[in-house]
């Protein structure tokens, strides 16, 4: 990062309002929560609420035009197997067009984001609207499947999503999804946080709403990119900086124990720093966003997941007609 951006960066944070969650739900700035964590009431869905049907499936890499599987030196193609769930909330008229959110590494929140759409659509806070949680191919970081779906900084992996899951999820769970950008919302944590926010940015005609927790916006690509060599890391770098303001809205949350919370700039791998820079470039270009910072908490912590998800999706909503 060049000298004059690391200082605009850093008087954009300086000048950055913090307030807790109390203050209003649907304002964007920086917040900060904790160090004490209570479960959502949300989470727990009353006796008298409509509760969605969950559709389960599995992928088969060897059906995959576009990940087949991560090349080994001597074994060649290494197959996997991806789990999918669809979530449909009991709402949905069918044959109607029904906006979503797709969650990467989606098992990981099968039993939070799923409750919490139950209780949120029944109170009228988001859009009746389904969810597609989508597992990656495995593994982690450079040299894996997962790391070359999420950490690869370009629109690969949003077209995987379009052509190969959305169609088969549509089809299994009998639902049409909306071609509508302001319907459709993209979230995940680590790896999958940043994956969640480069299906907007390069195709934000397919996505406006993003949502993230200890979003890896550092340098963990992997092959080299020579048009990201920095990985996610440029997107506050350079990327967002130097780019036109696209029609995003973004939540993101980084814990004060993240990952390489003691690393220096120059490792490009601090998720603190990487994060609070996100929200001052987005806060520099004047997209909406809403950056949470949460106290004596680790990495994507579950404590803080359970806490704000249900306040963090009625804010990702808002405004869809």
């Amino acid at each position: 990062m060049n000298s004059r951006l690391a200082q605009t960066l850093l008087m954009v944070l300086a000048l950055s309002p913090t307030a807790s969650s109390a203050d209003d739900k649907f304002a964007d700035g920086d917040f900060v929560i904790g160090p004490t964590y209570t479960d959502a009431p949300e989470l727990t869905v009353k006796d008298d609420v409509p509760r969605g049907t969950v559709t389960r499936f599995v992928m088969d890499s060897q059906d995959s035009r576009i990940y087949p599987g991560i090349a080994k030196r001597r074994t060649g193609v290494v197959p996997y197997k991806r789990k999918v769930w669809v979530y449909v909330p009991r709402q949905y008229v069918a044959g109607a067009t029904i906006p979503f959110i797709i969650a990467q590494d989606g098992g990981g929140y099968v039993g939070t984001l799923i409750p919490a759409l139950d209780t949120l659509i029944h109170e009228k806070r988001v859009p009746v609207m389904a969810a597609i949680l989508i597992d990656s191919g495995g593994g982690d970081a450079q040299g894996s499947q997962r790391g070359l779906e999420y950490d690869t900084v370009s629109d690969v992996y949003a077209g995987f999503v379009e052509t190969e899951v959305l169609p088969r999820a549509a089809k299994e769970a009998g639902v049409k999804f909306t071609t509508d950008p302001e319907g459709r919302a993209t979230m995940g944590g680590s790896s999958g946080g940043s994956c969640a926010f480069t299906m907007a940015w390069f195709r934000p005609d397919l996505y406006h709403r993003v949502l993230t927790y200890s979003g890896t916006y550092v340098n963990q690509q992997s092959p080299l990119n020579p048009k990201s060599p920095h990985g996610a890391w440029e997107y506050h770098e350079n990327l967002i900086p130097m780019s036109e303001p696209k029609p995003l809205r973004v939540w993101l949350e980084v814990s004060e124990n993240d990952n390489g919370s003691k690393r220096d700039e120059a490792s490009l791998h601090n998720w603190v720093m990487a994060n609070r820079r996100m929200a001052a470039a987005l806060k520099a270009k004047g997209y909406h966003y809403r950056y949470v910072f949460a106290k004596a908490a680790g990495h994507t912590d579950g404590k803080v997941t359970r806490q704000t998800l249900p306040e963090a999706l009625e804010w990702l909503w808002r405004g869809y007609q």
